[in-house]
């Protein structure tokens, strides 16, 4: 017996059968968690250094702003990119000037049902495939910190709801044309595209799911919920793509914006 709280794992659990080797699958199985590993270091080390550098996110003219740094509420923030007006002083140059959703933000995809998968795969090797015995002695489950964090996806979710509509404001202060009035460029199309996956990965969310349909008896006292929740499991299927995706539209608008702010070249038009 072990101790309580863990049950020992792998080949070591009594009543298994003596196999040696590690696991008898013959096929590439270390691929996917490798590859899980190369793209999610990429992208937070692109995050950090984004984040942590506090230049080329904020295009005046047509009001792009990263939504690595949105919203920006410090004195460090140009005063036009200040929508929801100024909460904190300057910040020093290594503090991310979105630190006050960022929380949120990484707890929201930390907590997901398919992250949880891809790092634990990946980065912990918990297990690191199918049928693939971890190198761990014991599990302890999500029943301590920081694990018991996990049970917190729901209200995270929640948080970024918040946070999508503040992308959606920012989207619409980017239907902006360089006279002040109304425009389109291709930045805007740009984080129009990154807003849309945005609400599309989180309406996918297991947490929105379950509070479009769960506990309900009959559906057909429901028909609006009902209606939703349908389509929300379709989307709900395609949660791993989808997390990927806006992963890829983030990295995809933030460096756009970079570009366009720091001069690289100029945003083309297609209205005004």
């Amino acid at each position: 017996m072990t101790r309580a709280g863990s049950v020992r794992t792998g080949t070591g659990t009594p009543g298994r059968a003596s196999i040696p080797e590690r696991t008898l699958r013959t096929d590439r199985w270390w691929q996917e968690p490798a590859t899980t590993f190369v793209l999610l270091s990429a992208w937070v080390l692109y995050a950090v250094i984004r984040t942590s550098s506090q230049r080329a996110y904020f295009v005046d003219k047509y009001h792009y702003l990263s939504p690595f740094f949105s919203p920006c509420v410090s004195a460090s923030c140009p005063p036009d990119a200040r929508d929801f007006g100024t909460w904190f002083g300057h910040f020093p140059p290594f503090v991310p000037l979105a630190i006050v959703v960022l929380p949120f933000l990484l707890g929201f995809r930390l907590t997901c049902y398919y992250y949880r998968k891809a790092y634990y795969r990946a980065f912990w090797q918990s297990p690191p495939a199918c049928a693939v015995a971890e190198p761990h002695g014991k599990y302890t489950g999500e029943t301590r910190f920081p694990l018991i964090i996990q049970n917190l996806h729901r209200y995270f979710f929640y948080a970024a709801v918040v946070i999508s509509v503040v992308n959606t404001y920012d989207l619409i202060r980017a239907f902006r044309g360089g006279d002040g009035g109304f425009g389109i460029g291709l930045g805007t199309l740009v984080m129009l595209v990154n807003v849309v996956m945005l609400w599309t990965y989180t309406a996918s969310c297991h947490s929105c799911r379950h509070l479009m349909g769960g506990r309900l008896k009959h559906f057909s006292a429901h028909p609006i919920r009902y209606k939703a929740w349908t389509y929300i499991s379709k989307i709900n299927a395609r949660h791993m793509q989808l997390a990927w995706i806006t992963l890829g539209t983030l990295m995809l608008t933030d460096a756009y914006i970079a570009l366009v702010a720091s001069g690289a070249f100029s945003d083309p038009r297609i209205i005004n």
